[in-house]
């Protein structure tokens, strides 16, 4: 994923600072619990498309 982009995303819903885990492909949100994931070097940044944070991830 480009650097550049990684640096102006943040999260769609508290505008807080993701963290880009490049193994799992997501895009991750402590704050939200939640984790976004990134497809074809893609963000998909729709809530609906987002997955809960697991308590060990937490």
């Amino acid at each position: 994923m480009d650097a550049k982009l990684l640096d102006i995303l943040v999260c769609p819903l508290c505008k807080s600072e993701l963290l880009y885990k490049k193994t799992e492909q997501e895009l991750v949100c402590k704050p939200c619990k939640l984790a976004f994931p990134v497809k074809d070097g893609i963000p998909v940044m729709l809530e609906e498309e987002a997955r809960p944070l697991t308590p060990e991830e937490r």
